[in-house]
């Protein structure tokens, strides 16, 4: 299986302390680079994030986006001091019987430190249910760039099998191309009212055939199509050998286009050149 590097994925957690919602967006790049949008409490996640991605994918921008909403009705229970709170006023009282206060602020008690306090959250239970999360919306975008894979697969393989006719196309073509060359040739001698045998004659088709013989193209032609094949049927992340294959595919129609004496196979050239770029362009988001 094949993996496209364009995706995304989205998932919702509602618990009991908030809701957090994961959004991960892939896009094509040549290495693997990721880019993290986290709330300041889920800082730390960071570096597991990071390597979760180096573990499932090769190549891609990667951008993650962290989105927390506190749950507003689950505030914290507040706990009070008792014993402290009481020595803060057992101190005042004192204080007052000497004279040296008209009395004290129950409010002023409530703030000195540690008297009131809240409980905080469990955030390393609420960091473990948010990587869950994380998990399962990673494994949404990596089965959506396989989809998109399959299909950018059955769109390659439909250009193989069109590059492949246009091959064959050429090669049943090239012994009445010859043949229409012979015939050409006798007629230019026969108005320059040149007397020439039929040695003469082949003498300058063999020439000219040796310069537009377009077999071997076509034979690497054939070959780049059963390699290309191999490698789609390999799957993995194959984007990089694939790009390589269309610069083969390149090289050999454009030696194809040059040797053309016919507008039937200058036309084929074109079709292949057609048919190779729109590959290119769905390698380039391949994996």
């Amino acid at each position: 299986m094949i993996y496209s590097m364009t995706a995304f994925a989205r998932r919702e957690l509602k618990a009991d302390w908030g809701n957090v919602v994961w959004e991960i967006r892939s896009v094509n790049q040549r290495y693997l680079e990721t880019h993290f949008r986290l709330p300041e409490q889920f800082r730390a996640l960071e570096p597991a994030l990071r390597e979760r991605f180096r573990q499932k994918l090769n190549r891609g921008k990667i951008e993650c986006t962290l989105r927390f909403s506190p749950n507003e009705g689950n505030e914290a229970d507040l706990s009070m001091n008792k014993a402290l709170a009481k020595q803060l006023l057992d101190a005042a009282d004192w204080i007052q019987s000497h004279g040296q206060s008209s009395g004290v602020n129950p409010f002023d008690v409530l703030r000195w430190p540690g008297v009131i306090s809240a409980e905080e959250q469990d955030m390393e239970t609420i960091h473990s249910q948010t990587l869950g999360e994380f998990d399962a919306t990673l494994k949404d975008l990596i089965q959506s760039r396989a989809d998109e894979g399959s299909n950018m697969q059955t769109l390659i393989e439909d250009r193989l099998d069109s590059i492949e006719t246009e091959a064959a196309k050429v090669r049943q073509q090239m012994p009445d191309i010859l043949q229409w060359q012979r015939e050409r040739l006798q007629k230019k001698f026969e108005d320059a009212k040149v007397d020439a045998d039929d040695g003469r004659i082949e003498q300058e088709l063999v020439i000219l055939a040796q310069r537009v013989d377009v077999a071997e193209e076509l034979d690497r032609l054939d070959s780049h199509v059963g390699e290309t094949r191999k490698i789609l049927k390999k799957g993995g992340p194959c984007g990089r050998r694939l790009d390589f294959m269309m610069q083969e595919f390149n090289r050999e129609s454009n030696t194809l286009g040059s040797k053309s004496i016919n507008a039937d196979i200058t036309q084929s050239a074109v079709e292949l050149k057609v048919l190779i770029e729109q590959m290119r362009e769905q390698i380039q988001n391949i994996e």
